[in-house]
């Protein structure tokens, strides 16, 4: 019995601390919408282009605690778009006419959770937040498209598509994946509200396809698959350049905050006489 009074008192006792923390503390929720590009890193290397044109979008929220340099913690959800592009003709083109090759895409529709360390300085009487960020990311691929250049004529170089929806195959692909992600940005607090304007670059660790000691051909797949054998690596990484508005929740406690103090110097004089 006293055990669980003990318990009982811990517990209250750590969720006093915790209140008293998160009412001195500012939190804020918030969305933001993105415009960036994707590419992806494959070993054997293949000729690759980044491709433009990827969106992004989601739920924002922080915690920044009275500490101004140490910096806050959040968590993002969003909806995010990967590619890659490769020259499925490279072997075959001269280094010169890069204009023949003819490429693969595929675009990825994701969704991503970044746990992110965004240590921050307060600048204008707290009206204006700079950041840098450090994450690590979390994927979900939940669905995917693809793209084979072709030529229609092959006297005038004229090139068309063909695709459709890519299909899933666990054996061949990879529907979880994670990463880093590093970036920084400036906030603009306005009342209750905060407008912010962000640049993050997603670095992944974990593959697109699964590698050739898994799943070695493609002789059972259609021309959604363009590798005779799939890579040993195929990571993607993406870059995005994102606006936001977020609330401000318990603004009143940091409009407290004042400058320190500057320190007075001793003005004391030693007097020999004495």
């Amino acid at each position: 019995m006293t055990g669980r009074r003990h318990m009982r008192i811990w517990l209250l006792s750590a969720a006093g601390l915790l209140a008293v923390e998160a009412a001195s503390s500012q939190h804020t929720l918030g969305v933001i919408g993105g415009y960036g590009m994707g590419s992806g890193r494959f070993d054997p290397k293949q000729e690759t282009r980044a491709l433009w044109g990827l969106y992004s979008g989601g739920l924002t929220w922080r915690y920044y605690g009275h500490q101004r340099f140490v910096g806050g913690f959040g968590v993002d959800l969003e909806f995010q778009q990967q590619a890659y592009s490769f020259a499925t003709n490279a072997s075959q083109v001269d280094e010169k006419e890069t204009a023949n090759y003819l490429y693969y895409t595929r675009r990825i529709n994701s969704v991503v959770l970044p746990v992110v360390w965004q240590p921050h300085a307060y600048l204008l009487r707290n009206h204006v937040r700079v950041y840098l960020e450090a994450a690590a990311t979390f994927f979900y691929n939940f669905s995917s498209t693809w793209e084979q250049e072709y030529f229609i004529d092959t006297q005038t170089r004229e090139k068309g598509t063909e695709g459709g929806t890519y299909t899933f195959k666990v054996p061949r692909d990879n529907r979880w994946g994670y990463g880093l992600a590093g970036g920084g940005g400036i906030a603009f607090l306005i009342r209750r509200f905060e407008l912010n304007f962000r640049v993050r670059y997603y670095f992944g660790y974990s593959d697109i396809v699964r590698n050739r000691n898994r799943y070695y051909d493609n002789a059972d797949d259609g021309p959604e698959n363009p590798f005779y054998t799939t890579p040993m690596r195929s990571p993607l990484d993406n870059l995005t350049i994102s606006v936001g508005l977020s609330y401000r929740f318990n603004k009143e406690g940091f409009e407290t905050w004042k400058p320190r103090p500057k320190r007075e110097k001793n003005k004391e004089v030693f007097k020999f006489g004495l």
